[in-house]
Parts: C-alpha cells; sequence; structure tokens
C-alpha cells in the first residue's frame, strides 16, 4: 500500500472529491494507496502557511498524483508541489480529469500536462476508476524504486 499526495488545481475541488471517494467503493486496501493529500482551503493561507502546509501533506508519501484539470498546468502551487515531490523522491502520476463530471454534470476538454510531469517523463492517464489508479500508483512507484534482486541477478548473470 502507498501513501499517495493528490496534487491539483483548487477550483478542481469537486472533481477531485469524486476521485478521492471513489476509494470508498472497494476500500484502500484493495484500491492500493492511502491518501494523505490536503483539504485545507488553500485561499485562506499566507505562502509560508501553504508551504508548510504541503510538506507536512508529503511527509510520508512515496507517490504524488497530480490531478490535471483545464487550468492545472498554470497554476504555481502545483508547481511548487512538483518541486517538493520531487526533491523527496516521490514517483509521479498525471491523471486527467476530462471525464470526470463537474457539480453541473459537464464533462470539460483535456488541460495541458504540467511541465515538471512532462520533464520527469512522468506517466500520464485519464480517470477510470480507484482501482485503476491505485495500479497506476504501485507501478509509478515500482518503476522508481525497482527490486533490488533485479540488480543483484543481473550482477550475477554478468559476471559482476
Amino acid at each position: 500500500m502507498r501513501n499517495v499526495y493528490f496534487s491539483f488545481h483548487y477550483a478542481d475541488s469537486w472533481k477531485v472529491n469524486q476521485i478521492r471517494n471513489s476509494g470508498l467503493v472497494f476500500g484502500a486496501r484493495s484500491v492500493g494507496f492511502v491518501d494523505k493529500s490536503l483539504w485545507e482551503e488553500a485561499k485562506a493561507k499566507n505562502p509560508a502557511a501553504l508551504r508548510k502546509l504541503i510538506g507536512e501533506g508529503l511527509d510520508g508519501t512515496s507517490v504524488t498524483v497530480v490531478l490535471v484539470g483545464q487550468d492545472t498546468a498554470s497554476r504555481p502551487w502545483v508547481k511548487y508541489e512538483l518541486v517538493e515531490s520531487l526533491r523527496r523522491g516521490n514517483a509521479l502520476v498525471g491523471v486527467h480529469l476530462n471525464r470526470v463530471r463537474d457539480r453541473t454534470g459537464k464533462t470539460t476538454g483535456i488541460g495541458a500536462i504540467p511541465v515538471l510531469l512532462k520533464e520527469q517523463s512522468a506517466p500520464i492517464y485519464t480517470w477510470q476508476n480507484a482501482k485503476t489508479l491505485g495500479e497506476w500508483v504501485e507501478k509509478a512507484w515500482r518503476d522508481k524504486n525497482p527490486d533490488p534482486g533485479f540488480f543483484a541477478s543481473l550482477g550475477r548473470v554478468l559476471g559482476l
């Protein structure tokens, strides 16, 4: 089970809530992650308090999932969360929100991918369901943290 930090544009909170709550159907164990994202109202915080809050939210996480809405790529706090995630060694995953309905029942166009996700060649998916998200999270973590036994085996095969 992975501890996950969710990064997103605050304006997408309605859609994000649907994704976060979707795990309740399956239970955290079968979904494959434990949610560690922030839910304080970001607009009420000053920059120093937000940096502290983000740092606390990232503590103990191993994967950062960026929920990509139409304006996510341009949000400075999303960029900050990505920088901090990379600094801490988190695996990254991007998930498009365009198929998730907003509070009026409408979907939106696909949003641009944040530059740091592109630069890190992070896997990018389109939202399907909580079980699939858990699989994506686990794959991202495993890709970043290969089994040490693999390298030992490889060394023996190569005679190293």
